[in-house]
């Protein structure tokens, strides 16, 4: 967008002020609203159109910005470098233009061009699944994202879910053409059903381009975290919102899952033995919260079980060393190059280590094992950074 500037003497909240809006990236900044009360008393203040502001609207001579802001940056100078990480609340600033109506709409206009400019999605469908967690995803919707998604002015089309599987279900025939993005407020659960449910249509290949967000208001909230963590947010529901309000994108990998005749499409983890144990086990302490998971590993650790199989990996850099070198491509490896293809309407293998052993250097592990955890992110629960090292799109 061109850099232009804006003056015009306001009241902001009442208060005599000099307001100054920067609509381009001159001198190194986005686009930017700056005000001065009269006197110089107070220190300048400014908000970033694209990390403060949710929504405009102008309303005769007054110009009301709904801002989400760290409760330092409401009353800090905005000579300040870095602001501290704080917790976001929500606020009104509003413009009264002492120049009249005529202000007031040319600053409306030119404050939502700038935010349109951001490429923020105007239209999202909202899976709310009530029985994740501690059964308050409604509570949440409505008393914490729904108030933010207004504010920004989003459409939002609501499914609550009815039983398992009931977002995949409708993931996979959904118009997509009608919205901008997915939300699943929910624990993780949900997000892979809408990954699955994506996947298997006929038309996956555009489908998968849909952005897909998710605010945490499950059990383990894993994705959710991940996300947060990547993009240096707070882990919050209202961050979490606000970040898919201002059209925030992370590309993800996919992993294929083959068990029989069954493909299944993860994108948190995939887990065997102890960890699965306790998180389906666990369902009938799901009561508990996230405590839950804690609770029944430790009962499950007083009574550890043990399970056979082998592994077949190729080592990242500097794990060469690990495990059994595969001497000679065995059905297992074999299976790699045969689920490339898609027997079914959604991909195959597209990417991933090569089955030919002198391209991969495969190796393996032989069990028992107590437990078997692959992570596709860093983060497998709000609590837990099983991975450390994860990286979320090391194939894209």
């Amino acid at each position: 967008m061109e850099d232009r500037h804006a003056y015009e003497k306001v009241r902001v909240n009442g208060a005599p002020a000099e307001a100054t809006l920067s609509t381009g990236t001159g001198g190194g900044g986005g686009p930017e609203l700056r005000w001065r009360c009269a006197g110089g008393v107070t220190a300048e203040r400014s908000l970033s159109l694209e990390a403060d502001v949710l929504g405009v609207e102008a309303n005769g001579k007054e110009v009301v910005v709904r801002a989400f802001v760290a409760d330092a940056a409401a009353a800090s100078c905005a000579a300040v470098g870095k602001r501290r990480r704080e917790i976001r609340r929500r606020k009104d600033y509003v413009f009264e233009m002492a120049a009249g109506e005529g202000a007031a709409a040319a600053w409306g206009d030119t404050l939502r061009g700038c935010l349109d400019s951001f490429g923020r999605p105007k239209r999202l469908f909202v899976f709310v699944n009530p029985f994740g967690g501690k059964k308050r995803a409604n509570k949440i919707y409505a008393a914490e994202i729904k108030p933010l998604f207004e504010a920004a002015g989003v459409q939002i089309t609501t499914q609550e879910t009815k039983h398992r599987g009931h977002a995949r279900e409708v993931a996979s025939s959904l118009d997509l053409g009608r919205y901008d993005g997915i939300v699943c407020v929910s624990g993780d659960g949900v997000l892979v059903e809408v990954v699955n449910g994506i996947l298997q249509r006929t038309d996956w290949k555009e489908a998968v381009k849909m952005p897909i967000g998710i605010v945490p208001a499950g059990t383990g909230n894993g994705m959710a975290k991940s996300l947060l963590h990547a993009a240096g947010e707070t882990y919050s529901v209202s961050d979490a919102v606000f970040a898919i309000i201002r059209g925030h994108k992370q590309s993800l990998d996919v992993c294929a899952i083959v068990q029989g005749q069954e493909r299944i499409f993860s994108v948190l983890s995939m887990t065997w033995g102890l960890v699965a144990d306790i998180d389906i086990e666990s369902e009938k302490y799901r009561w508990m919260g996230s405590a839950r998971f804690d609770f029944y590993a430790l009962v499950r650790i007083m009574n550890l079980r043990r399970y056979c199989g082998s592994i077949h990996f190729v080592p990242a850099p500097g794990y060469e060393a690990y495990g059994e070198p595969v001497t000679q491509v065995d059905n297992i490896v074999e299976r790699i190059e045969q689920n490339r293809e898609s027997p079914g309407p959604g991909p195959g293998f597209s990417q991933g280590p090569s089955a030919e052993l002198e391209r991969s250097d495969w190796r393996f592990f032989d069990g028992p094992f107590v437990a078997v955890w692959i992570n596709n992110v860093p983060w497998a629960a709000e609590s837990a950074m099983a991975a450390p090292e994860a990286k979320m799109a090391i194939w894209m």
